[in-house]
């Protein structure tokens, strides 16, 4: 039996056990230490939920350790219900949704690696192979309360159908590129969601629509960020310029913290209208609010209300919920999401580098793409070609980290690495001086080789010349050759910056260093 099968039987069963815990007595009035115990076990219940994802990847890799790892992952959670029990005013049920949102992730696992679904997931749809389980255990029933939360929430129209064959045809590499990039800030972005009781895959769907998980995306309005917020929402809600020169707003973990809360805003204006809540995303609240009123709080699909809406706005809505429809159900439609060991993890740079260089050094190991994209959104304060001081602590996985080790911190691929980002077009161009066309009976008579109009070499430069005018054509490198200079002295005396010592035509250089 696979690793993660195994897993998975132990995931089910404990399953099963629990729902005959979901009739305790109502939560009891708490104390402010009664809260914040419970609060604690909430967290504890989220971090063992994600170390058993964890331990699925590495399950799926080989790993020997992954089973003892999703073990003692289960059981915390375990320990987490007993210990929920016994606290006052804590009710179970706020512990298992993560419970179930395993066996859903792992019911995809166990339907085939293959991308084929056995006969026993095809003949009842929405059901576990569950195999010897219990018929009472009802975990399909766990599964469809949380998988189908989100589907109740939204209208499953035409219009959602007609975005969901879009992202499969034209946007599919769209669609799939989102889920890869959205599964290396997960960590940072669902737990925003979660504590507020919000879909997950409403983020997905909101992300993808807006950014593809791009976090440093931008639109021509101002918007920016993974979650594309604009300066004054933004603003509202906590995000903006930090005082250290970092825009917010590019934070995933921030962003995604706003737009839960601007979520939250919306569910308090118009309930469960997810619809609505979009509409108000994209075309602006105040608008949502107006159309809302105007309508006697009608729905966004009565044609009154989404007539109102601008062109954008009515496409947008339904691309979202399709994007997070398929995010829940990508099997149904033949849709793999490429799975990646997205395990966070920091790592201090030995030397001084830029996002680039590390991308050069690490490679593509266990990456279809190389990691220039996932160091960007992971670490949103620094430009790619930003040069990153050294100790500094980058954000990235355990396997960016392991990498880095190998091969970015010393050796002939570190230094590959750092050579190619100091190289430049410029560098590798030879110009020569102004060429001089000599006469017969000219002085200096004929040419080098005795041939009228040969040309001859400029003349040497004269003794203690201390500046030169910039001729057309000419390169930083090329003068310090002609007055016997180091190129790196000679840029320091006069400002010009390394690697690229862009000089401009006209220019005064000083010729401090130079032997000419």
């Amino acid at each position: 039996m696979p690793d993660s099968a195994v897993l998975f039987r132990r995931l089910a069963l404990v399953a099963i056990a629990l729902t005959f815990t979901l009739h305790a007595p109502a939560a009891l009035a708490q104390s402010k230490r009664d809260r914040a115990a419970t609060e604690g076990l909430v967290e504890r219940m989220a971090a063992a939920e994600v170390r058993y994802r964890e331990s699925l990847v590495r399950a799926a890799n080989n790993d020997p350790e992954a089973i003892a790892e999703g073990n003692a992952a289960l059981e915390d959670m375990e320990d987490v219900m007993v210990a929920c029990e016994k606290q006052r005013g804590c009710n179970v049920s706020r512990m298992l949704p993560g419970w179930k949102r395993l066996l859903k992730a792992q019911a995809d696992d166990v339907a085939g690696a293959d991308g084929e679904e056995p006969e026993a997931w095809a003949e009842g749809e929405g059901e576990l192979p569950t195999g010897d389980v219990p018929d009472a255990a009802s975990a399909a029933a766990l599964l469809s309360e949380d998988g189908q939360r989100f589907v109740r929430m939204v209208q499953f129209n035409p219009a959602v159908q007609a975005g969901i064959r879009r992202w499969l045809t034209d946007m599919r590499v769209s669609l799939v590129t989102s889920h890869e990039n959205y599964q290396y800030m997960r960590h940072m972005m669902s737990p925003a969601f979660e504590r507020r009781g919000l879909p997950e895959a409403l983020l997905f769907g909101i992300m993808a629509k807006e950014s593809n998980g791009r976090v440093h995306a931008g639109s021509r309005a101002g918007a920016v960020g993974p979650l594309q917020f604009m300066p004054a929402t933004g603003q509202r809600f906590g995000l903006g310029p930090d005082g250290a020169g970092f825009d917010t707003r590019y934070d995933p973990r921030m962003s995604s913290d706003a737009a839960a809360s601007y979520l939250s805003e919306r569910f308090a204006e118009f309930g469960n209208d997810v619809e609505m809540w979009l509409a108000a995303y994209n075309g602006g609240e105040g608008r949502a609010a107006r159309i809302h009123r105007g309508s006697g709080g009608r729905k966004f699909w009565d044609a009154d209300v989404y007539n109102q809406f601008p062109a954008e706005t009515r496409d947008y809505v339904p691309m979202v919920i399709a994007a997070a429809w398929l995010y829940l159900h990508p099997r149904e439609y033949g849709l793999s999401f490429p799975k990646v060991d997205a395990r966070p993890a920091t790592f201090a740079l030995a030397r001084p580098a830029s996002i680039y260089e590390l991308t050069i050094c690490m490679g593509d190991g266990g990456s279809r793409h190389g990691y220039l994209r996932s160091l960007r959104n992971l670490n949103p304060r620094y430009e790619a070609d930003t040069v990153i001081a050294g100790g500094t602590m980058l954000n990235g996985t355990v396997r960016m980290a392991g990498l880095y080790k190998r091969w970015c911190a010393q050796g002939k691929r570190a230094d590959l690495a750092r050579q190619l980002m100091g190289s430049s077009v410029d560098a590798a161009l030879v110009r020569t001086g102004p060429i001089e066309v000599v006469r017969p009976g000219d002085a200096g008579g004929e040419g080098a080789a005795g041939m009228p109009g040969a040309t001859t070499p400029a003349p040497a430069p004269q003794r203690g010349a201390r500046e030169h005018r910039v001729a057309r054509g000419e390169t930083l490198a090329a003068v310090s050759r002609r007055y016997g200079c180091d190129v790196r002295v000679l840029a320091r005396a006069n400002g010009v910056q390394a690697p690229g010592y862009a000089i401009r035509v006209g220019q005064q250089l000083k010729l401090e260093g130079c032997k000419g």
